[in-house]
């Protein structure tokens, strides 16, 4: 599936410009300002928002505003395209969320390259955290609205791990929120699923129980809600291309190291 971008503009000209450019590679929807934008989004999952500033109705400063104030929009980067090319003006847009800012007339390579970048640079994050066992859920906020949101979301699944029937119905329910709403909002952050991402959360959390070292591997399992251990193990390789036991014993080794370091420049130190 092609990533979907939602062009704003009240130029037809300049939409179907934009639209020729980039349909080749992206899935394109169209509006004619701010308000219709946020119509088009109530509807559609966008991956990208490329907005003139300069619109009746609703401009562009005003609708990116919205965007990055909104829970359910927040984490889709915007690019605003104005023909202002003041501090004053950068400095709005940037200060309102705006993730990049160009003027105009712009070259389409310096807009396609922009496009790209964003959308490359989140999927590297994405797949960054889903496949290393240590890193926090937060590494992939763009936001402080995403942040929180995904702190709150990590504390919860933790706290109800033990639970081997957790899924999206029991999470919303939990969190206070509808279902269709939080899993807009799980798959449009992460691109995975809540199921799949309650079941990184269990992994990782199980990475953390390993690399302490105060647990076997088959308590760790039940710990974070796997019915065995082979369940266990299983699912941590296929997720972090690693064994529990090749993930304990490394720690194991690295723990050994920083103590034979500390030992080392205590020698050295005290010669």
């Amino acid at each position: 599936m092609l990533p979907t971008i939602l062009l704003v503009d009240d130029n037809d000209e300049i939409l179907d410009f934009l639209e020729r450019m980039l349909r080749q590679k992206y899935t394109i929807l169209k509006a004619e300002n701010g308000t219709e934008a946020l119509e088009v989004l109530d509807k559609e999952t966008v991956q990208l928002i490329v907005s003139d500033v300069m619109m009746p109705v609703m401009d562009g400063f005003e609708f990116c505003q919205k965007i990055k104030s909104n829970f359910e929009y927040s984490h889709i980067p915007v690019i605003l395209l104005t023909a202002k090319n003041s501090i004053q003006s950068k400095v709005q847009g940037l200060e309102l969320g705006a993730d990049a800012y160009i003027e105009k007339p712009f070259s389409k390579e310096h807009l396609q390259a922009q496009i790209a970048s964003l959308l490359n640079n989140r999927n590297m994050i994405r797949e960054y955290f889903a496949s290393s066992p240590l890193v926090h859920i937060k590494s992939i906020a763009h936001t402080k609205a995403d942040e929180s949101f995904l702190e709150t979301l990590h504390d919860t699944i933790n706290k109800n791990l033990e639970d081997t029937d957790l899924d999206v119905e029991k999470l919303a329910q939990i969190m206070n929120m509808s279902r269709i709403t939080l899993y807009r909002k799980i798959k449009a952050i992460s691109i995975l699923t809540p199921i799949e991402l309650i079941n990184i959360t269990r992994l990782k959390r199980g990475a953390e129980l390993l690399a302490e070292g105060n647990h076997r591997i088959f308590e760790v399992s039940y710990m974070v809600g796997f019915s065995s251990q082979s369940n266990f193990a299983r699912n941590f390789q296929k997720q972090f291309n690693i064994t529990p036991s090749e993930f304990m014993n490394s720690k194991i080794l690295d723990k050994e190291e920083i103590i034979n370091n500390a030992l080392d420049l205590k020698t050295v130190f005290f010669k």
